[in-house]
């Protein structure tokens, strides 16, 4: 018999146990809830993210395998490293959050409906305020053609979407937040879920148990209090 599906108290922060997350939809671990910044931030310390679509209740997630990027094995081929070496995109950090989420939940490449729905949208906005969300931005003649955005918590960040206008923009966003992480001995990025783009860039699937272990290592750095200080980056 499948063990029902948990009931988020909104008295509470509480997630049930990973062990009990679903294996069909796999790593389906509870619904309901809200999408405070305090819930928000407990469900990445344990592990967790909320993915649903408009008119579903909030789902939160933790999938057994876990999908993961470590610095030293990004791959970079030939024609990025041509891009990157042409040096026509300018690299910033956190100086267009907004207009990345947003770019992001109406990227054209999307066949299926965003899961960046206007409430996630304004709920990691929020957490962008608090200074727990961040954004890579590619730009190329002052317009934003690229980038990133996700979830960082001490040494631990847990990417959550891209977008691209120009070949190649999102890939440089991701080349960058590695750097840049890799900078404060960081080597760990959660990309959650494993898809083809990703798995391009060496993106890999570990069992939940030896993520969880790994993040709780990150969770544990502390890192420089002007990391995630707006600034231009340098590739």
């Amino acid at each position: 018999m499948s063990q029902p599906l948990e009931l988020l108290n909104n008295k509470s922060l509480a997630f049930p146990p990973l062990t009990t997350a679903l294996s069909e939809p796999n790593g389906l671990l509870a619904f309901g809830g809200d999408l405070t910044v305090a819930r928000i931030c407990s469900a990445y310390k344990h592990g967790v993210f909320p993915w649903y679509s408009q008119g579903d209740p909030i789902m939160w997630w933790s999938p057994d395998p876990r999908a993961i990027i470590t610095t030293s094995s990004l791959k970079i081929n030939r024609t990025l490293k041509k891009v990157l070496k042409q040096k026509n995109f300018r690299i910033s950090l956190n100086k267009a959050f907004d207009e990345v989420i947003e770019l992001c939940a109406d990227a054209p490449f999307r066949n299926e409906d965003t899961w960046i729905v206007p409430e996630m949208i304004d709920a990691y906005k929020q957490l962008h305020c608090q200074g727990y969300a961040h954004s890579i931005e590619v730009w190329q003649n002052d317009q934003l053609v690229g980038g990133l955005y996700g979830v960082a918590i001490n040494g631990y960040f847990s990417g959550e979407s891209m977008f691209y206008k120009v070949s190649n923009a999102s890939k440089i966003a991701l080349v960058s937040l590695a750097q840049h992480l890799q900078s404060i001995d960081v080597h760990l990025i959660d990309c959650q879920l494993l898809n083809p783009f990703l798995e391009d860039m060496g993106c890999t699937e570990v069992p939940r148990a030896k993520f969880i272990e790994q993040q709780q290592q990150h969770l544990s750095k502390i890192i420089p209090h002007n990391f995630w200080h707006p600034t231009e980056l340098i590739l």
